[in-house]
């Protein structure tokens, strides 16, 4: 199976009501739907679309979402949400295993601590950091979404997505 990790897009610097209420902006949008016609551009689909409950990356999975035309409708993971320990959320993906190709949106450090933790079995076995937008893919055994089971394929920007659009 697949594993695509896709960061929220730009949202807001800050929201009254809190840091989970912070929508995108319309730049955010505009950016994150060209990455997405990038995206189809090489190819890329899913069958399950899995996002944080948070506004910003509810919303980065909607504007996905929205460009396929089978488009699997987004769920809510409560374990992508910010303050989830990464490795509670990856023992919450392990359920999709069974799927070809899944899509998570959610929030740094979380989705940088996890895909270490797919890669090489630890939350800090490996350093980088995911901008907005930015997606990695990971290949990890049928049924099999744990801890080191991963190999990257490849890692991108929102901006290196943009420019594959055709």
């Amino acid at each position: 199976m697949v594993l695509y990790i896709l960061r929220h897009a730009l949202a807001e610097e800050a929201a009254a009501g809190g840091d989970e209420l912070r929508h995108l902006t319309e730049v955010g949008r505009q950016r994150m739907q060209k990455a997405v016609e990038g995206m189809r551009a090489i190819g890329i689909e899913f069958d399950t679309i899995l996002t944080s409950p948070i506004a910003r990356a509810a919303e980065t999975a909607e504007i996905v979402a929205a460009a396929y035309e089978t488009r699997p409708t987004p769920r809510v993971l409560g374990e992508l949400a910010t303050g989830v320990a990464p490795a509670d959320a990856v023992a919450a993906l392990a359920p999709f295993g069974r799927d070809d190709s899944v899509l998570i949106v959610g929030h740094e450090p979380q989705l940088s601590a996890l895909i270490s933790i797919l890669l090489t079995g630890e939350p800090d076995g490996m350093h980088l950091r995911l901008r907005k937008g930015g997606c990695v893919a990971l290949e990890l055994p049928a049924k099999n979404i744990e801890r080191g089971a991963a190999e990257m394929l490849w890692m991108m920007t929102q901006r290196q997505l943009r420019k594959l659009r055709k």
